[in-house]
């Protein structure tokens, strides 16, 4: 197999499992090479996403590494058996890697939540909203670069025909307006439309919640096939940040938990919603 020069989120993702399986049976890349009947280099290409490896080698892998946990490495085979062409190829050279990484990460997430504090989530964002959101970034954006920003955007929503999606938003991300007050109040109504699917909930953190200190923890977090496999995209200074490790994502299953307990429920929210929309 030829070695990928730009491995996807979702390849360094399967080598990163590998990875740490082989750490935890304590055996060295060598050793793992010479039970696989490969060189050393070979495992090292799989562990970095630079090469893909078939079912059947990572299952011998697995059982190399005396790992028991079968929900596990099946997970894992779907993920080295999956080839999906998404829509997100479309937009490779001409959109940012990440762009298209986090797409692919929705699409195979089988469930979703949100937390933000001073946007509309991007999933329920509006075209007027996005495109305001996009036209503010330093350097401004060229047109067209703008466009194919709005364009991935509004494509990435196909996730809600069906994937449970729970969004908690702070009354603030609903004052502020990010576009005009007519595109503003649109978009308050957008997320109370998208808000009435079965599988959509949308909780507010409203301004009068006392002791509330977490506008700090905007998050995406996307369920995994199994637990191990979830995955929480958070935006930094230097773009945004995977967090798979398994100690940072119960730390921030809490902290969704403490954001979910601040927020009202969702029949409020949405009269919440309301009211600043008719406030508009």
């Amino acid at each position: 197999m030829a070695k990928r020069i730009e491995p996807t989120a979702r390849q360094l993702r399967l080598a990163v499992e590998l990875r740490r399986l082989r750490d935890a049976a304590g055996l060295t890349s060598r050793e793992a090479a010479a039970l696989l009947g490969v060189n050393a280099p070979q495992i090292s290409q799989i562990e970095a996403g630079l090469a893909g490896v078939s079912e059947k080698r990572l299952r011998l892998l697995a059982a190399n590494y005396s790992c028991s946990d079968s929900g596990l490495i099946d997970a894992l085979a779907a993920m080295t058996k999956d080839r999906t062409q998404g829509w997100w190829e479309e937009y490779r050279d001409l959109l940012p890697a990440p762009f298209l990484d986090l797409a692919e990460l929705e699409h195979h997430a089988t469930f979703l939540r949100e937390a933000q504090f001073l946007y509309v989530p991007g999933l329920l964002q509006t075209e007027d909203y996005a495109r305001a959101v996009y036209a503010y970034r330093i350097p401004e954006l060229p047109s067209a670069k703008l466009e194919l920003r709005v364009q991935h955007r509004l494509r990435r929503k196909a996730v809600l025909g069906g994937t449970p999606f729970d969004a908690i938003i702070h009354e603030a991300a609903l004052r502020i307006m990010v576009c005009d007050r007519a595109a503003s109040r649109a978009q308050l109504n957008e997320v109370l439309e998208v808000s009435e699917a079965d599988n959509v909930t949308v909780r507010v953190i409203p301004f009068a919640e006392e002791g509330f200190a977490g506008a700090a923890s905007a998050m995406l977090y996307a369920g995994g096939i199994v637990s191990k496999l979830d995955t929480v995209v958070r935006d930094g200074p230097n773009g945004a940040a995977y967090i798979d490790s398994v100690g940072q994502l119960t730390a921030l299953r809490t902290l969704l938990r403490k954001l979910e307990d601040a927020s009202l429920n969702p029949d409020k929210s949405r009269d919440l919603i309301n009211r600043v929309a008719k406030e508009l």
